[in-house]
Parts: structure tokens; sequence; C-alpha cells
């Protein structure tokens, strides 16, 4: 199966499937799709894969920015907004890694309610197959893709390789930036890089908090059936 896939008007659309988790059971490829910004792709590109659900977790003023995905038969939009502060670079702390794993602490803080969210529309089986995507997709869609592939069992080493493809696709974006919007300013490395060892402070410190990540999960509204339907649905034998 692919993990990347090459699609038009998107620079890290990938599947999370694949990876070993609970029991020696398998994340099932093709049930989740994660992205940055899916505005600009194809209305034709979607349904091909055959995604039924779009959850956006961008701010509203991005959305209403940019746009959002464009319709199609069958389709079910989710616009959910996980609530954080704005990144600001004054926040710098003694390494990059600690820098991205303090925001998201705070996001996962402060949008409790709107991971929680669609992690309930990820567990869904009625849903899937789901895109989750934000700006970027490496930050909102990183934390609650982490998150789903850890309450699946997936290892914290899996998880952060996952996590750390998505700083290829930045490079990817910023090039295009660079090409097609010159006037436009590429982001600062901050905003643009995914190093694993920041996913690894993150998911530590969140089971720190919280006991473990089903902890954090119920703190965030999942309830245990929303956890075992998760895992019957996404995990194959």
């Amino acid at each position: 199966m692919e993990r990347s896939y090459p699609l038009d008007g998107v620079f890290n659309f990938r599947d999370i499937g694949g990876y070993a988790g609970h029991d020696g059971r398998t994340v099932r490829w093709r049930q989740v799709f994660r992205s940055d910004s899916v505005h600009r792709v194809a209305p034709s590109s979607l349904p091909a894969l055959g995604i039924r659900t779009v959850v956006d977790l961008r701010r509203p003023h991005e959305v209403e920015r940019d746009g959002r995905v464009v319709d199609y038969p069958g389709l079910d939009y989710r616009h959910i907004h996980p609530e954080h502060a704005e990144w600001e670079l004054a926040e710098q702390a003694e390494t990059l890694e600690r820098f991205i794993a303090d925001r998201y602490r705070d996001l996962a803080e402060t949008g409790s309610v709107g991971i929680g969210a669609a992690l309930k529309v990820i567990a869904s089986p009625a849903a899937a197959p789901v895109l989750v995507h934000c700006v970027a997709g490496k930050d909102r869609t990183g934390v609650v893709c982490a998150l789903t592939l850890s309450l699946l069992g997936v290892s914290d080493d899996d998880v952060a390789a996952d996590y750390a493809l998505s700083t290829a696709a930045s490079e990817r974006f910023s090039a295009w930036l660079r090409a097609s919007l010159p006037s436009t300013a590429v982001p600062p490395a901050p905003f643009m890089a995914s190093p694993a060892q920041a996913m690894h402070l993150f998911l530590a410190e969140l089971r720190q908090r919280h006991g473990s990540i089903e902890g954090y999960a119920a703190h965030a509204g999942l309830t245990p059936d929303d956890l075992a339907t998760m895992r019957s649905h996404l995990l194959a034998e």
C-alpha cells in the first residue's frame, strides 16, 4: 500500500495505516488519511480515494481566508476547531524540539474539546474513510493523528517517525511558495519542522499529566466504548 499520495494542490497527503498496534494487529490502510489544507485539491481526487468525511482543524479565519474542500456527493464536512493560542517566535525555548512540544502541550490542554471531537469522528466506522487536515498538516493534524495511533497501540517510535515525515512535505510546500507566490514569506523553521523528538517529548509529558494516552482521551471526552469501537474498526488481524 502507498503511504504518501502525490495529489496536485497538496504537499503532505498520506495514509496512517500499516503500523503495528495492539495485540499483534495492524492499523488498517485507507481508513484515515492526513493532509495539509485540501482547498486546492481537484474535485475528483478525494472521491477517487473513497473519502467520506473531511475533518478540518483550521481556525475559522483560516477557513474564511483559504476556503474549504470542494463539496461532492456523499461528503460529510466537519469543521472542528481545537482552541489554541497563536504561535509566537518570542516564545522560542532552548531547542526547536522543546518549543514544538510546548506548543503541542498547550494545544492538547486548551483544545481538548475539539481534539476529543475529532477523535470521536475518527473512531466511528460510519465516518470512514476520514481525512484530517489543518493548514500545513503537521501540528494540529500531527497531534490528532499521533493520538489516534497511540490509542491504537502504535509504538512511540513509529508515531514519531510518521510525524517526522511532515518535514519533507514542509520543504515541498516551501519550495512551491517560493516558486508560485514569491511575494509570500516562507514561514520560519519552527513553523515548518517536524523533529521526531518533539513528538516523543509531547507523548511522554502527556502521559505524565494524564497517566496514559487513554487517560488524556477520557479527559478529552472519549468513552471506553469510543476506544473499543476505534480499535475494532481501525485494527486488522
